[in-house]
């Protein structure tokens, strides 16, 4: 039986809770979901720790009240996120930083993840495209250069940590594969256009290039693959904005 308190929620997202009970975090999940997905979080956040990546440490999987959780260790500090927002004159050090910490992250393999072109594969083929969109998008997948880089898959500011001592923890790892940097790249850009934010958008694209000495059309041409692969979710919010990308010609 677990005895972790529930008091301090920190985030809800609907089929998901995060809590936190002192050094603990502890997500929790809705009766039924699937317990392979909740594994596969666990083991990826294993997976990443034994990287020399800052990141939390996982404590354990169990069930409270018949609901799925994971468990991993508190990073106390303040998110990338809320730091850009309280000092909007540091935004572009921040960003500098913000990209920085995923070029290094990239740096790393953890072999015994997903590989992520077979995970966007399934994504792809489960979305709302119609078969012809479907097959050419496929096509597109097919045809990009196959990497092993260590790719977050949900790598926003708001999953960033920074300590009191100034150092960077990357949370949130339940999307993690091995793949193509320009890929998971392309996924944080589409992930700041979807929260409204075009110009940091069009930024963090610029200097993630420059930085990583990549191509931008090379990142651009990954764009409609991972928008499609986004579908999947279906979260009405997005989907105007992703079936634009999706349909998007291909860059030259």
């Amino acid at each position: 039986m677990s005895s972790y308190k529930l008091d301090t929620l920190l985030a809800d997202y609907g089929s998901k809770k995060i809590y936190r009970d002192g050094d603990k975090v502890i997500k929790l999940r809705d009766k039924g979901y699937p317990a392979p997905d909740v594994l596969s979080e666990a083991h990826n956040l294993a997976v990443v720790g034994e990287t020399a990546l800052k990141v939390p440490r996982l404590v354990e999987v169990t069930k409270i009240d018949g609901k799925w959780a994971v468990v991993w260790e508190y990073v106390e500090g303040t998110s990338l996120d809320k730091l850009m927002e309280k000092n909007k004159d540091k935004e572009n050090q921040y960003l500098e930083r913000f990209v920085d910490i995923q070029l290094d992250m990239h740096r790393h393999s953890a072999t015994r993840l997903p590989l992520l072109i077979e995970k966007m594969e399934r994504k792809i083929k489960s979305s709302e495209l119609d078969s012809t969109a479907r097959y050419e998008i496929l096509g597109r997948l097919a045809s990009m250069p196959k990497h092993t880089k260590l790719c977050h898959g949900d790598f926003t500011p708001g999953n960033i940590v920074i300590t009191e001592k100034d150092e960077a923890y990357i949370i949130d790892w339940c999307h993690a594969t091995q793949g193509n940097a320009s890929a998971d790249a392309a996924h944080t850009y589409l992930l700041f256009r979807l929260a409204g934010n075009a110009d940091l958008a069009d930024k963090y694209l610029s200097l993630f290039c420059k930085k990583s000495n990549t191509a931008k059309q090379y990142v651009e041409k990954w764009l409609s693959i991972v928008a499609a692969s986004q579908l999947y979710r279906g979260k009405p919010e997005e989907r105007e904005l992703l079936l634009h990308w999706a349909n998007v010609v291909e860059y030259s």
